[in-house]
């Protein structure tokens, strides 16, 4: 096995103009010279170049995040789940599951190791690895065994559609990581063999051949795909890219069609359309503002899709497509969190539907690929936006129970719940804190944001400089220049601080651009260079600085951060500050449950605060004068939760008595705006002093509230 160190890899990755390679007999120029893995001709540039997995490590409580994650779910998953991700699985040769679920675990496990660089975390993840190298078969197919007759149904387990593409392209992901972090060109040996196969498997066991998924997700095939062809400049991957995109559902059509009224008549309408070939009249029938219309995770998925071929086509019209469809997807289905409604199928703007788990990690890791290919800064805002708000509550602390849904309005998590497509389907389910509660995808799939979302903070730039375009506290490691080498160590109190201090630290004096991104939620952002301002137009939301730099350098960003609200489903309120919601301080208390069933031990979770209040306009239109901001005690530690969120807003609100739960949940009352009773205000209607905090650090919350005109 060929191991090389990161710095070595970043070496072997270096090209010059005058560069060449010899491949299949053929000699290709090497056109970009930059110092990390650029896109080869005829892919169009990237704007961003990822660094090699462990070169970002966490610091401060994004680092206690990944610790809670290595002793929790994630570290401990075959101990947890072993029926699923034991020594039977289909991935490791066993005659157990053999679809998603392995893989997911260890998408997620395996950037978790070498992150936090855990050699007993490293351990677990090599049996997989190992396995899916030394088990392929002449033919160039990966994976698990297919059985010569597909077995009956074993509770608990998908083992059958063994020769399934969609696992294998969660696989493909788990080792491009692991090339990423070791080097060891057994990958790219696999990969290149595996690829071979699917060429001439594809025209006639096409995406769908079996399940629907890997049609809808085929973007993450293409994406490996273009990424082997960077490091070996085989035509063939050009001509495989080809066939994996027509066979892919059509994301781009859909997300650029024209609101109609054919819509679905059932939840379930994305099982029911036909495969490729796809049916032009359903696909030009089909829009994201549709109910039932589109699976949620396929959705979060598919997001990438055109943007991944845009690389090929080098045509705008695919990332505009992109665009589109995430104001639809607001406009249509969204909640202040950056998430939309789905509980699988779409499901509108109430903020008490679900979103599920699945959807925000596949959305994350959607928008970090698509930042690195057009170096837009809207997409980051977005990631931001989900990363600091929807992701933190829905795992409980420990990292040990997790959400399947979750929603922008919850006052009661508890099996008696009625808001979701899957209440019948799970028993309840959807919303408790478990380890297999509601569908247990969640519980392996939920592994990689965390760790993706650090492998995304930094970035190196084509012409040889550094980027930072997502803020945390963390620690950089990078070649620029002419390969100097660089640490950046980055100290924030972000994103509940304004501020931002990068430190460098270089072996050598030397000249590049360092891009800071300016989200667009701060207006007069400043930037200081060793204490003193400087001047820096932000083209696209980006300062570039460029200077000579030399060891004990600092750079300051300040983002300052205002008070404004925003307006959702049936012009309910919402609060942010900077890039965070904030939402309801509702105090709970947690009830454990087991009904000894498929589901196991669960927590339901109650509030032990009223939680009913509306805003009041008047109030609103003072801000940010009429509310107060209370900075909490904070030295920096893992902030997640009621007792060390680092803020509050403290605003004039009014207790709502008509506003009452349907089985547990916050039902809008009647539509509200002037609060009338006989051209009087109601009795009882109180003015109260109402507290916020930053939606991730809740379990319970109110994140969309009425809004009345009182005086």
């Amino acid at each position: 096995m060929k191991v090389i160190s990161l710095i070595s890899l970043c070496l072997l990755l270096s090209l010059s103009c005058n560069n060449t390679k010899e491949t299949d007999g053929r000699t290709d120029d090497l056109e970009s010279a930059t110092l990390y893995l650029q896109n080869r001709s005829p892919l169009k540039p990237m704007a961003y170049l990822e660094l090699p997995l462990g070169s970002i490590k966490p610091e401060g409580w994004l680092k206690e995040q990944l610790k809670y994650m290595a002793n929790g779910m994630t570290g401990n998953l075959d101990s947890i789940y072993p029926e699923v991700v034991g020594p039977r699985n289909g991935w490791l040769g066993g005659d157990g599951d053999g679809w998603e679920r392995g893989p997911y675990w260890i998408d997620g496990l395996l950037p978790l190791a070498y992150i936090l660089e855990d050699e007993a975390l490293k351990e677990k993840t090599r049996p997989w690895v190992e396995w899916a190298l030394n088990n392929q078969t002449d033919e160039g197919y990966i994976g698990p065994v297919p059985f010569e007759t597909e077995p009956g149904p074993e509770r608990g387990l998908q083992r059958g559609n063994r020769k399934d593409w969609w696992p294998k392209m969660v696989m493909l992901k788990v080792l491009q990581q692991y090339y990423d972090a070791t080097g060891d060109e057994r990958v790219i040996d696999v990969l290149t063999k595996y690829f071979k196969y699917q060429l001439k498997e594809l025209p006639n066991r096409p995406l769908d051949h079996l399940t629907l998924w890997a049609n809808r997700r085929g973007a993450d095939n293409l994406q490996v795909v273009y990424w082997l062809y960077n490091i070996t400049g085989d035509d063939f991957l050009l001509d495989l890219g080809e066939i994996i995109q027509e066979q892919t559902f059509p994301w781009t059509t859909i997300f650029t069609n024209k609101e109609n009224y054919n819509d679905p008549t059932t939840p379930w309408h994305y099982t029911k359309l036909k495969r490729y070939p796809f049916d032009s009249t359903e696909i030009n029938d089909l829009t994201v503002s549709k109910l039932g219309g589109i699976h949620t995770v396929n959705l979060a998925q598919g997001l990438k899709a055109p943007v991944i071929y845009y690389q090929k086509s080098h045509e705008q019209h695919y990332v505009e497509a992109v665009k589109k469809a995430l104001k639809d997807i607001k406009k249509y289905h969204g909640q202040p969190q950056g998430m939309y409604g789905g509980d699988e199928p779409l499901h509108g703007t109430n903020p008490v539907q679900g979103v599920e788990f699945c959807s925000i990690s596949e959305g994350m890791f959607s928008l970090e690929s698509i930042i690195k290919i057009t170096g837009d800064m809207e997409f980051a805002d977005l990631l931001e936006r989900i990363a600091y708000n929807a992701l933190p509550p829905q795992a409980s602390d420990d990292f040990t129970t997790r959400q399947y849904f979750q929603a922008a309005n919850q006052i009661e998590l508890s099996d008696r719940l009625e808001t979701s497509f899957q209440t019948n389907s799970h028993k309840g389910t959807d919303f408790v804190f478990g380890t297999l509660s509601g569908y247990p995808c969640c519980t392996t799939n939920m592994h990689q944001s965390w760790p993706k979302f650090v492998q995304n903070l930094f970035y190196a730039t084509p012409d040889g400089g550094a980027a930072a375009l997502m803020y945390a506290p963390a620690k950089a490691s990078l070649l620029v220049a002419d390969s100097v080498n660089l640490t950046i160590t980055e100290t924030t109190g972000f994103p509940f601080k304004e501020s931002v201090d990068f430190e460098f630290s270089l072996d050598r004096v030397a000249s590049f651009p360092f891009h800071l991104r300016i989200p667009s939620w701060s207006k007069n952002a400043e930037i200081l260079v060793n204490g003193n301002p400087v001047e820096v137009s932000a083209e696209n939301q980006i300062a570039v600085i460029e200077r000579q730099w030399q060891s004990g350098d600092k750079v300051t960003l300040k983002m300052p951060m205002t008070i404004k609200t925003s307006i959702w489903h049936e012009f309910s309120t919402a609060v942010e500050r900077g890039p965070l919601v904030y939402a309801l301080k509702v105090t709970h208390e947690e009830r454990k449950k087991d009904r000894g069933d498929i589901y196991r031990e669960f927590n339901e979770v109650y509030a032990t605060s009223d939680w009913n209040y509306g805003l009041i306009q008047s109030e609103l239109d003072k801000l940010p004068e009429s509310a107060q901001i209370i900075e909490n005690e904070w030295d920096g530690r893992y902030p997640w939760n009621l007792e060390n969120a680092p803020l509050e807003i403290r605003l004039t609100g009014v207790k709502v008595p008509e506003w009452k739960e349907v089985n547990g949940a916050p039902v809008f009352p009647g539509f509200w705006d002037g609060y009338y009773w006989d051209g009087d205000y109601g009795e009882g209607i109180k003015k109260e002093k109402i507290v916020l905090v930053p939606y991730g650090c809740t379990t319970l919350r109110i994140t969309e509230f009425p809004t009345y005109n009182l005086k």
